[in-house]
């Protein structure tokens, strides 16, 4: 149940400055979901600390992020040659590269691609696995037809089948691969089915807060006067502002979308930034961790 409870904490990814994940914790997460790979790589403790110092995060918070990451399965601890550390469980690294995909190389839906529905029906005294299917298929990107009826591109196939397997879920649940039929209008429908309204905020909020960011960082980088810690800076909230919105939308198809849909102009500056500051980042990550070697 430890690497459920795991999976939930990485993948889920709760809302851009939510109370349930500070954003020290946030940070931790990311630190290691970038540096720390593949899962069991080790990070010394007394680097996290300074390295999340570099993004105003107190020692004492980010201990205790530390240290209940490790309760929940996310983190071990493991020594290291100049004292203590901790790394991902070894047992998440293809969620891991599972995430990655969506986050840094998604696959859009083409419109003539197969869907995927999923019906399900839990008894009222099994209401608890009923929120654990609405909430996996939530977190996964996928739609809402009905109260029971689910859908998403037929490529999320592979990630809804393992959280129904390691929920044990099967006895509520059936897939069906699918294509449209009918006059309807599908764009409508995909409108009613996702939140786009909602999903659209949160894109813009991505956009307004980075977009200046690529245009800068363009001039430093020509200019020759990026550094390795100010990437570093700014790559790590970046990343964990945008690591969550992949998992709310699906990758879509562009003819379905609303017109001048911002999405796309956000996952642009997130892939810009990435290109321009991973490499630096990467750099002073580097740096930081053979001063504690």
């Amino acid at each position: 149940m430890k690497a459920l409870i795991a999976i939930d904490e990485i993948i889920a990814g709760r809302k851009h400055g939510s109370h349930e994940q500070p954003t020290h914790y946030r940070y931790v997460l990311t630190l290691f979901g970038i540096y720390g790979r593949p899962a069991g790589k080790v990070i010394p403790v007394a680097a996290v600390v300074r390295l999340l110092a570099e993004l105003d995060s107190e020692p004492s918070s980010v201990r205790s992020s530390i240290s209940r990451l490790k309760t929940k399965g996310v983190l071990v601890s493991k020594k290291t040659a100049s004292g203590s550390g901790y790394a991902l469980s070894e047992g998440l690294e293809p969620h891991m590269q599972a995430g990655d995909e969506r986050i840094f190389s998604p696959r859009p839906m083409g419109i003539g691609d197969s869907w995927l529905l999923v019906s399900f029906s839990v008894p009222e005294s099994e209401r608890q696995n009923r929120h654990k299917i609405r909430f996996g298929l939530a977190r996964m990107g996928f739609g809402t037809v009905g109260a029971g009826l689910y859908i998403g591109p037929a490529r999320l196939q592979a990630d809804a089948v393992e959280y129904i397997r390691e929920h044990e879920l099967w006895d509520y649940v059936e897939l069906f691969v699918c294509q449209p039929s009918g006059l309807g209008d599908l764009q409508a429908k995909v409108s009613r089915w996702w939140d786009l309204e909602s999903l659209g905020r949160e894109y813009q909020e991505f956009a307004d807060t980075y977009q200046a960011e690529v245009i800068k960082w363009q001039s430093y980088l020509r200019e020759g006067t990026a550094t390795a810690q100010d990437a570093y800076k700014l790559y790590v909230p970046m990343v964990t502002h945008w690591r969550r919105l992949p998992f709310l939308d699906p990758g879509l198809p562009l003819e379905l979308l609303p017109t001048n849909w911002i999405g796309i102009t956000a996952r642009k500056i997130f892939s810009d930034l990435h290109r321009l500051l991973n490499p630096l980042a990467a750099q002073y990550f580097a740096e930081v961790l053979n001063e504690y070697a």
